[in-house]
Protein backbone atom coordinates (compact mmCIF):
# COMPACT_ATOMS: atom_id res chain seq x y z
CA UNK A 1 0.00 0.00 0.00
CA UNK A 2 2.99 2.30 -0.44
CA UNK A 3 2.38 5.41 -2.51
CA UNK A 4 5.14 7.00 -4.60
CA UNK A 5 5.32 10.32 -6.41
CA UNK A 6 5.81 10.51 -10.16
CA UNK A 7 8.81 12.59 -11.16
CA UNK A 8 8.03 12.43 -14.89
CA UNK A 9 4.56 13.10 -16.38
CA UNK A 10 2.75 9.80 -16.80
CA UNK A 11 1.83 10.42 -20.43
CA UNK A 12 5.50 11.08 -21.23
CA UNK A 13 6.53 7.88 -19.49
CA UNK A 14 3.91 5.92 -21.42
CA UNK A 15 5.02 7.36 -24.75
CA UNK A 16 8.60 6.33 -24.10
CA UNK A 17 7.77 2.72 -23.33
CA UNK A 18 4.82 2.20 -25.69
CA UNK A 19 6.53 0.35 -28.58
CA UNK A 20 8.17 -2.34 -26.38
CA UNK A 21 4.98 -2.54 -24.31
CA UNK A 22 2.98 -3.33 -27.45
CA UNK A 23 5.44 -6.06 -28.43
CA UNK A 24 5.28 -7.56 -24.96
CA UNK A 25 1.47 -7.45 -24.91
CA UNK A 26 1.27 -9.24 -28.26
CA UNK A 27 3.71 -11.86 -26.97
CA UNK A 28 1.69 -12.45 -23.79
CA UNK A 29 -1.54 -12.68 -25.79
CA UNK A 30 0.03 -15.14 -28.23
CA UNK A 31 1.14 -17.32 -25.30
CA UNK A 32 -2.42 -17.45 -23.96
CA UNK A 33 -4.13 -17.93 -27.33
CA UNK A 34 -3.93 -21.76 -27.35
CA UNK A 35 -6.12 -21.83 -24.24
CA UNK A 36 -8.70 -19.46 -25.70
CA UNK A 37 -11.62 -20.63 -27.78
CA UNK A 38 -13.03 -18.40 -30.47
CA UNK A 39 -16.44 -16.92 -29.81
CA UNK A 40 -17.59 -15.86 -33.25
CA UNK A 41 -17.70 -17.32 -36.71
CA UNK A 42 -15.43 -15.96 -39.40
CA UNK A 43 -16.96 -13.87 -42.12
CA UNK A 44 -18.61 -10.49 -42.49
CA UNK A 45 -20.39 -9.47 -39.31
CA UNK A 46 -23.33 -8.07 -41.25
CA UNK A 47 -24.09 -11.44 -42.88
CA UNK A 48 -24.74 -13.69 -39.87
CA UNK A 49 -27.87 -13.46 -37.76
CA UNK A 50 -27.70 -14.34 -34.09
CA UNK A 51 -30.14 -14.32 -31.21
CA UNK A 52 -29.88 -13.23 -27.62
CA UNK A 53 -32.47 -13.26 -24.81
CA UNK A 54 -34.72 -10.24 -24.52
CA UNK A 55 -34.01 -8.01 -21.52
CA UNK A 56 -35.88 -5.05 -20.09
CA UNK A 57 -35.20 -1.95 -22.14
CA UNK A 58 -34.95 -3.70 -25.50
CA UNK A 59 -37.25 -2.47 -28.23
CA UNK A 60 -40.26 -4.75 -28.63
CA UNK A 61 -40.13 -4.48 -32.43
CA UNK A 62 -36.73 -6.23 -32.37
CA UNK A 63 -38.17 -9.45 -30.91
CA UNK A 64 -37.91 -12.41 -33.27
CA UNK A 65 -41.24 -14.16 -32.68
CA UNK A 66 -40.34 -17.27 -34.69
CA UNK A 67 -37.25 -17.94 -32.57
CA UNK A 68 -39.14 -17.01 -29.40
CA UNK A 69 -41.89 -19.46 -30.25
CA UNK A 70 -39.44 -22.36 -29.91
CA UNK A 71 -39.11 -21.83 -26.16
CA UNK A 72 -40.67 -20.00 -23.25
CA UNK A 73 -38.29 -17.05 -23.63
CA UNK A 74 -38.22 -14.01 -25.90
CA UNK A 75 -35.25 -13.47 -28.22
CA UNK A 76 -33.82 -10.45 -30.02
CA UNK A 77 -32.53 -10.98 -33.56
CA UNK A 78 -29.43 -9.03 -34.51
CA UNK A 79 -26.45 -9.24 -36.80
CA UNK A 80 -23.25 -10.74 -35.51
CA UNK A 81 -21.66 -7.29 -35.55
CA UNK A 82 -24.49 -5.94 -33.37
CA UNK A 83 -24.15 -8.83 -30.93
CA UNK A 84 -20.38 -8.59 -30.68
CA UNK A 85 -19.53 -7.96 -27.10
CA UNK A 86 -18.13 -4.56 -26.20
CA UNK A 87 -15.61 -4.64 -23.38
CA UNK A 88 -14.63 -1.35 -21.76
CA UNK A 89 -11.19 -1.19 -20.17
CA UNK A 90 -9.82 1.13 -17.50
CA UNK A 91 -6.59 1.30 -15.55
CA UNK A 92 -5.62 3.49 -12.64
CA UNK A 93 -2.80 5.96 -13.27
CA UNK A 94 -2.39 7.54 -9.84
CA UNK A 95 0.97 7.95 -8.15
CA UNK A 96 0.63 4.70 -6.20
CA UNK A 97 0.60 2.70 -9.43
CA UNK A 98 4.11 3.97 -10.23
CA UNK A 99 5.58 2.07 -7.28
CA UNK A 100 7.62 -1.12 -7.09
CA UNK A 101 9.44 -2.63 -4.14
CA UNK A 102 12.61 -3.49 -6.06
CA UNK A 103 14.17 -3.05 -9.48
CA UNK A 104 13.56 -6.67 -10.50
CA UNK A 105 9.80 -6.09 -10.55
CA UNK A 106 7.68 -3.96 -12.89
CA UNK A 107 5.82 -1.00 -11.54
CA UNK A 108 2.20 -1.80 -10.82
CA UNK A 109 1.08 0.63 -13.51
CA UNK A 110 3.28 -1.02 -16.13
CA UNK A 111 1.83 -4.44 -15.31
CA UNK A 112 -1.71 -3.06 -15.46
CA UNK A 113 -1.01 -1.52 -18.88
CA UNK A 114 0.50 -4.78 -20.12
CA UNK A 115 -2.53 -6.79 -19.02
CA UNK A 116 -4.93 -4.22 -20.50
CA UNK A 117 -3.24 -4.33 -23.90
CA UNK A 118 -2.83 -8.10 -23.91
CA UNK A 119 -6.51 -8.54 -23.02
CA UNK A 120 -7.46 -6.08 -25.76
CA UNK A 121 -5.39 -8.12 -28.23
CA UNK A 122 -7.27 -11.31 -27.30
CA UNK A 123 -10.65 -9.62 -27.51
CA UNK A 124 -9.91 -8.07 -30.90
CA UNK A 125 -8.74 -11.43 -32.24
CA UNK A 126 -12.02 -12.93 -31.04
CA UNK A 127 -14.04 -10.38 -33.01
CA UNK A 128 -15.09 -8.31 -30.01
CA UNK A 129 -15.09 -4.55 -29.72
CA UNK A 130 -12.89 -2.80 -27.19
CA UNK A 131 -13.29 0.67 -25.81
CA UNK A 132 -11.38 2.69 -23.23
CA UNK A 133 -13.08 4.65 -20.48
CA UNK A 134 -13.34 8.29 -21.49
CA UNK A 135 -12.71 7.77 -25.20
CA UNK A 136 -15.59 8.37 -27.65
CA UNK A 137 -15.74 5.18 -29.69
CA UNK A 138 -14.95 1.46 -29.54
CA UNK A 139 -12.19 -0.20 -31.52
CA UNK A 140 -12.54 -3.32 -33.65
CA UNK A 141 -10.27 -5.50 -35.77
CA UNK A 142 -6.89 -7.02 -35.02
CA UNK A 143 -5.11 -3.97 -36.40
CA UNK A 144 -6.65 -1.68 -33.78
CA UNK A 145 -4.26 -2.57 -30.95
CA UNK A 146 -1.78 0.27 -31.67
CA UNK A 147 -4.69 2.73 -31.63
CA UNK A 148 -5.76 1.39 -28.25
CA UNK A 149 -2.21 1.74 -26.99
CA UNK A 150 -2.10 5.35 -28.19
CA UNK A 151 -5.47 5.98 -26.57
CA UNK A 152 -4.37 4.84 -23.11
CA UNK A 153 -3.05 8.31 -22.35
CA UNK A 154 -6.63 9.58 -22.65
CA UNK A 155 -8.27 7.08 -20.31
CA UNK A 156 -10.54 8.78 -17.78
CA UNK A 157 -8.89 9.34 -14.39
CA UNK A 158 -11.82 7.62 -12.70
CA UNK A 159 -13.77 4.56 -13.88
CA UNK A 160 -16.71 6.65 -15.05
CA UNK A 161 -18.15 6.90 -18.55
CA UNK A 162 -21.87 7.42 -19.21
CA UNK A 163 -21.34 6.53 -22.91
CA UNK A 164 -20.61 2.87 -22.18
CA UNK A 165 -23.50 0.92 -23.64
CA UNK A 166 -25.90 -1.16 -21.63
CA UNK A 167 -24.92 -4.87 -21.63
CA UNK A 168 -21.25 -3.99 -22.12
CA UNK A 169 -18.65 -5.61 -19.90
CA UNK A 170 -15.90 -3.73 -18.11
CA UNK A 171 -12.51 -4.61 -16.65
CA UNK A 172 -10.91 -2.25 -14.14
CA UNK A 173 -7.19 -2.54 -13.37
CA UNK A 174 -5.77 -0.87 -10.27
CA UNK A 175 -4.45 -1.50 -6.79
CA UNK A 176 -7.79 -0.43 -5.23
CA UNK A 177 -6.21 0.56 -1.92
CA UNK A 178 -8.60 3.51 -1.72
CA UNK A 179 -11.37 3.32 0.89
CA UNK A 180 -13.84 0.61 -0.04
CA UNK A 181 -16.67 3.13 -0.27
CA UNK A 182 -14.97 4.85 -3.22
CA UNK A 183 -14.70 1.59 -5.15
CA UNK A 184 -18.26 0.66 -4.21
CA UNK A 185 -19.58 3.94 -5.63
CA UNK A 186 -17.68 3.45 -8.88
CA UNK A 187 -19.00 -0.07 -9.39
CA UNK A 188 -22.53 0.93 -8.39
CA UNK A 189 -22.56 3.67 -11.03
CA UNK A 190 -21.50 1.23 -13.71
CA UNK A 191 -23.93 -1.46 -12.53
CA UNK A 192 -26.67 1.18 -12.71
CA UNK A 193 -25.80 1.63 -16.40
CA UNK A 194 -26.31 -2.11 -16.92
CA UNK A 195 -22.57 -2.76 -17.12
CA UNK A 196 -21.14 -5.91 -15.56
CA UNK A 197 -17.50 -6.60 -15.17
CA UNK A 198 -14.42 -7.51 -13.24
CA UNK A 199 -11.98 -5.88 -10.83
CA UNK A 200 -8.35 -6.93 -11.10
CA UNK A 201 -6.27 -5.75 -8.18
CA UNK A 202 -2.65 -5.36 -9.31
CA UNK A 203 -0.29 -5.18 -6.34
CA UNK A 204 3.39 -5.42 -5.52
CA UNK A 205 4.27 -8.47 -3.38
CA UNK A 206 5.67 -6.21 -0.65
CA UNK A 207 2.23 -4.66 -0.24
CA UNK A 208 0.90 -8.06 0.71
CA UNK A 209 3.76 -9.46 2.80
CA UNK A 210 5.43 -6.34 4.32
CA UNK A 211 8.84 -8.05 4.11
CA UNK A 212 10.81 -5.31 5.87
CA UNK A 213 12.61 -5.50 9.18
CA UNK A 214 13.67 -3.09 11.87
CA UNK A 215 13.03 0.65 11.95
CA UNK A 216 11.15 1.82 8.83
CA UNK A 217 9.45 5.06 7.84
CA UNK A 218 6.45 4.51 5.56
CA UNK A 219 5.43 7.24 3.15
CA UNK A 220 1.94 7.27 1.75
CA UNK A 221 0.93 3.97 3.35
CA UNK A 222 -2.78 3.53 3.97
CA UNK A 223 -4.49 1.80 6.89
CA UNK A 224 -3.38 4.44 9.38
CA UNK A 225 0.39 4.29 8.72
CA UNK A 226 0.71 7.42 6.56
CA UNK A 227 4.15 8.90 7.13
CA UNK A 228 4.58 6.73 10.21
CA UNK A 229 7.90 5.78 11.71
CA UNK A 230 7.64 2.16 12.86
CA UNK A 231 10.37 1.11 15.33
CA UNK A 232 9.94 -2.61 14.57
CA UNK A 233 8.07 -3.59 11.44
CA UNK A 234 7.93 -7.19 12.63
CA UNK A 235 5.63 -6.12 15.45
CA UNK A 236 2.99 -4.65 13.13
CA UNK A 237 3.17 -7.29 10.39
CA UNK A 238 0.30 -9.48 11.76
CA UNK A 239 -1.98 -6.44 12.10
CA UNK A 240 -1.03 -5.26 8.63
CA UNK A 241 -1.72 -8.69 7.11
CA UNK A 242 -5.11 -8.76 8.78
CA UNK A 243 -6.04 -5.35 7.38
CA UNK A 244 -4.89 -6.31 3.89
CA UNK A 245 -6.97 -9.51 4.04
CA UNK A 246 -9.99 -7.61 5.33
CA UNK A 247 -9.68 -5.01 2.57
CA UNK A 248 -9.42 -7.69 -0.09
CA UNK A 249 -12.45 -9.51 1.31
CA UNK A 250 -14.31 -6.20 1.17
CA UNK A 251 -13.41 -5.73 -2.48
CA UNK A 252 -14.64 -9.21 -3.33
CA UNK A 253 -17.89 -8.65 -1.41
CA UNK A 254 -18.75 -5.32 -3.01
CA UNK A 255 -17.96 -6.72 -6.46
CA UNK A 256 -20.23 -9.70 -5.85
CA UNK A 257 -23.03 -7.46 -4.57
CA UNK A 258 -23.04 -5.66 -7.93
CA UNK A 259 -22.86 -8.87 -9.97
CA UNK A 260 -19.17 -8.31 -10.69
CA UNK A 261 -16.16 -10.53 -10.05
CA UNK A 262 -12.84 -9.83 -8.35
CA UNK A 263 -9.31 -11.23 -8.47
CA UNK A 264 -5.88 -10.15 -7.29
CA UNK A 265 -2.60 -10.31 -9.21
CA UNK A 266 0.91 -9.76 -7.87
CA UNK A 267 3.59 -8.27 -10.07
CA UNK A 268 6.00 -11.08 -9.19
CA UNK A 269 3.62 -13.55 -10.86
CA UNK A 270 3.58 -14.18 -14.64
CA UNK A 271 0.93 -12.15 -16.46
CA UNK A 272 -0.26 -15.06 -18.61
CA UNK A 273 -2.29 -16.77 -15.87
CA UNK A 274 -4.07 -13.54 -14.95
CA UNK A 275 -4.79 -12.82 -18.62
CA UNK A 276 -6.29 -16.24 -19.31
CA UNK A 277 -8.45 -16.05 -16.19
CA UNK A 278 -9.66 -12.60 -17.23
CA UNK A 279 -10.57 -13.73 -20.72
CA UNK A 280 -12.45 -16.73 -19.39
CA UNK A 281 -14.42 -14.54 -16.99
CA UNK A 282 -15.52 -12.41 -19.93
CA UNK A 283 -16.81 -15.41 -21.88
CA UNK A 284 -20.55 -15.30 -22.57
CA UNK A 285 -22.91 -17.22 -20.36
Amino acid sequence: MVKARLTVPWAEQLGARLPPLLVQAERVAATVMPGVHGRRRSGPGEAFWQFRPYVAGDQVNRIDWRQSGKSDRLFIRETEWESAQTVALWRAADAGMAWRSNRDLPEKGMRAELLLLALAALLLRGGERVRLFGLPRPYAGRGALPQIADGMAGIAPRPEDPRIARHARAVLFGDFWDPLEETRRAISRLAGQGVRGHLLQVIDPAEETLPYAGRIRFEGVTAGLEGALVPRVEAVRPIYAERVARHREGLAALAAAAGWTFASHRTDQPPEAALLALHQRLAPG
